[in-house]
């Protein structure tokens, strides 16, 4: 598994397999269908993450309510993991 950069480092300086070792450290899996796809379950919700050209798009599902976020990536990987987890 590749070494993360600092949690402070902007989405844009990881290269896509350090994004994807980081989704996978959240418990995140990814699609086989679509390799931009992630789903992400918790107790609480479950999310899907799609890594898209400009931004990481993030749908979050609980209690038959979907909210969606887009991130875009020059924010550092702490705050976009922190905004992930918190969950919609």
């Amino acid at each position: 598994m590749p070494d993360l950069p600092a949690d402070q480092t902007p989405l844009y300086h990881h290269p896509l397999p350090e994004l994807e070792a980081w989704l996978r450290q959240l418990g995140a899996v990814q699609r086989p269908s679509d390799p931009c796809l992630w789903d992400l379950h918790r107790p609480e919700w479950s999310a899907r993450i799609e890594l898209e050209v400009e931004d990481l798009r993030v749908s979050w599902h609980a209690d038959g309510q979907a909210c969606v976020r887009q991130f875009p990536y020059g924010l550092s990987r702490a705050d976009a993991e922190a905004a992930i987890l918190a969950g919609p």
